[in-house]
């Protein structure tokens, strides 16, 4: 009997003699990771992933996945495969302890930029921490060490070159406008509460 569902239908032949067809183009999406800034003068935080067949198409879809339900200011998204990750670690033993102090790197005329994000408690997203110049993801990791590292204790840090975000350009500013404005996206805005303590009380016999 042949299966209806779409995850299996797109699955390659495995019959014996039979010969297993190369997939279709953008038959499965990458990844894109997400992240936001709550309000002005707040760090941006890691919001969570999208799938997309695109970088641009990633920031589109973020938008409508991530900011239906509560206010920002603005967004960016990244290929999940540009995300230079640390090792986790546990405990009181902080990331960067994981990270060597110095390493040999090749003398190159310019540098990058890097967004480099902490990990702060388990459980919780990552939180921007600043942005470092280096010569690479790895040298991107050895300088946050020694700019950041002192200052607290991590269990994970990324690294991201700025040039490979698709970042909020100033613009685009305009489309998180009107967003406060939309109170019916806030379920305290229907004031349920009020309205049944009136029906209730329109209940009441008079006295």
């Amino acid at each position: 009997m042949n299966s209806l569902d779409p995850r299996v239908i797109r699955l390659p032949s495995i019959a014996e003699g039979s010969d297993i067809k190369s997939k279709a183009p953008l038959d499965q999406f990458g990844t894109f990771e997400v992240f936001v800034q709550p309000r002005e003068g707040k760090p941006f935080q890691h919001e969570g992933i999208v799938h997309a067949p695109n970088l641009e198409l990633s920031y589109v879809l973020a938008k409508e996945t991530f900011t239906r339900r509560f206010t920002c200011v603005s967004i960016y998204t990244v290929d999940t495969r540009d995300v230079f990750v640390s090792a986790t670690t546990e405990g009181n033993v902080s990331a960067y302890e994981t990270i060597p102090g110095e390493m040999e790197t090749t003398i190159v005329s310019s540098t990058k930029e890097f967004e480099i994000y902490h990990l702060p408690k388990r459980g919780k997203q990552h939180i921007h921490a600043g942005t470092v110049k280096a010569s690479s993801p790895q040298h991107a990791m050895v300088v946050a060490k020694q700019q950041f590292g002192s200052n607290q204790s991590v269990y994970n840090v990324w690294a991201i070159e700025s040039a490979r975000i698709r970042f909020t350009r100033a613009e685009e500013a305009e489309l998180w406008l009107t967003l406060p404005e939309k109170k019916f996206r806030d379920a305290a805005d229907y004031k349920a509460g009020d309205k049944l303590t009136h029906f209730l009380e329109s209940r009441e016999p008079a006295k």
